[in-house]
């Protein structure tokens, strides 16, 4: 959900080498392009639209174009902001998925909004819950319900989280790396 610290993790793994794709940039990106001011409603608007009119994988495929353009990303890619699983769907087309979920209270979560300063900042309680409806509306629970795994960022210190994520995520990586792994003598591990 916003606010939960899935930035704070994007950046985390990207300082351990990943290379970050936002799907939130892809979308002011595209605000951008269309000379669309950037605030919470037309932002949210906008996520709306493109998905009404490409589809609920509709940031994805703009990811999947992003990442084609771009030919810095490498092997390990951190895509921050998931929003519905049809986008990790569209993503495992490009190769293996993990799904880490960022989880934390309401009243932290708009604190960690708050303390943002962006412009498409929720204003107030009010603009929060809208947020959260609306990201509800676009399957994001089923996300996070379906995720392989689960980081509760409710009064951890960035560097608890960061031990967190990167114990995950290295578990991750080392199964992936030692898959498959044909030896000289013919045999897999």
């Amino acid at each position: 959900m916003p606010g939960a610290g899935k930035s704070t993790v994007a950046t985390i793994l990207h300082n351990d080498g990943f290379s970050v794709i936002t799907m939130g940039d892809v979308i002011r990106e595209e605000a951008i392009r269309q000379n669309l001011e950037m605030n919470d409603s037309n932002l949210g608007n906008l996520m709306l639209n493109l998905r009404k009119n490409m589809g609920p994988a509709a940031i994805a495929h703009l990811i999947l174009k992003k990442m084609q353009r771009e030919a810095n990303v490498t092997d390990g890619i951190v895509i921050d902001g998931i929003r519905n699983v049809a986008e990790v769907n569209v993503l495992k087309k490009m190769g293996q998925v993990k799904l880490l979920a960022v989880h934390a209270s309401a009243d932290m979560r708009y604190k960690h909004i708050k303390e943002r300063g962006r412009s498409d900042v929720a204003i107030d309680h009010n603009d929060f819950k809208i947020r959260d409806k609306r990201e509800l509306d676009i399957g994001i629970s089923e996300a996070i319900a379906l995720s392989d795994e689960v980081v509760s960022n409710n009064n951890l210190t960035k560097d608890e989280l960061r031990n967190k994520v990167l114990a995950i995520v290295r578990k991750w990586t080392n199964k992936i790396n030692n898959k498959n792994i044909e030896y000289l003598d013919g045999n897999k591990k």
